[in-house]
């Protein structure tokens, strides 16, 4: 079933926006009376009826609204770094909201390839992976930071540091606790650097290892993601 997302969406008439409209009509060739499934990002999946196929404003009739199951009893945050080549950023975005996460921090360091990016494309892909992966809430993505600034926000819960260094004997597998809030924190393709390591250790952060294989930046943050919902579900 085609998703769609409405973030105003509620159970009776309502219009879908120009651009999910168009794909509605253009894309997937929907007609009146076909039936769609409506996300508002906020922790509902909705049934509803086309009953106006108009590539500017489809209207649908909304008959039924739901708890989505993407609702989990901790928080997964992620702090990563944009990579130089942002295709390679924007398939971490899609692939950790189809995982299952619940905020995204984009941030520059010592190290940072790229110190610029584009936060709505970045939204648009999340959408839709939210869409594709029929999820219920959309992970909330913060404009890009410093890392200084990163690290001193207030974060009720775990707090790592993923980092390359032979002296790490601690694994994010072992040191996590199932349920507990967790922030963790991806580096650039250069990684981080022993003063940005130290200045997050002063701010409660734990180094920690992702194994022993060398990964990207992306595949870094999908490591981590994966793990951290792995361990929930064998709880």
């Amino acid at each position: 079933m085609n998703v769609f997302y409405l973030p105003e969406a509620e159970v009776g008439s309502v219009l879908l926006s120009e651009e999910e409209s168009k794909h509605c009509v253009r894309v997937f060739r929907m007609q009146t009376g076909d039936n769609v499934c409506v996300t508002n990002g906020n922790g509902l999946l909705m049934d509803a009826v086309l009953v106006e196929a108009n590539p500017k404003h489809c209207v649908l009739n909304v008959t039924s609204a739901k708890r989505g199951a993407d609702f989990w009893p901790y928080t997964l945050h992620l702090g990563i770094a944009p990579t130089k080549n942002i295709e390679r950023i924007e398939w971490f975005l899609e692939k950790v909201t189809e995982i299952g996460i619940d905020e995204i921090s984009l941030f520059s360091s010592m190290h940072s390839e790229r110190k610029i990016v584009r936060h709505d494309r970045l939204e648009k892909i999340i959408v839709s992976a939210v869409k594709q992966s029929i999820k219920s809430r959309l992970p909330k993505l913060n404009e890009l930071c410093s890392f200084n600034e990163l690290v001193r926000r207030d974060f009720n819960g775990r707090k790592y540091i993923a980092w390359i260094d032979e002296t790490i004997k601690d694994t994010l597998v072992i040191d996590y606790q199932a349920g507990e809030n967790v922030l963790i924190l991806i580096g650039p393709e250069g990684d981080f650097s022993h003063e940005e390591v130290d200045l997050a250790e002063k701010n409660g952060f734990k180094p920690i290892s992702l194994g022993s294989s060398r990964l990207r930046t992306e595949t870094a943050g999908i490591v981590a993601c994966n793990t951290i919902q792995l361990l929930n579900q064998l709880k």
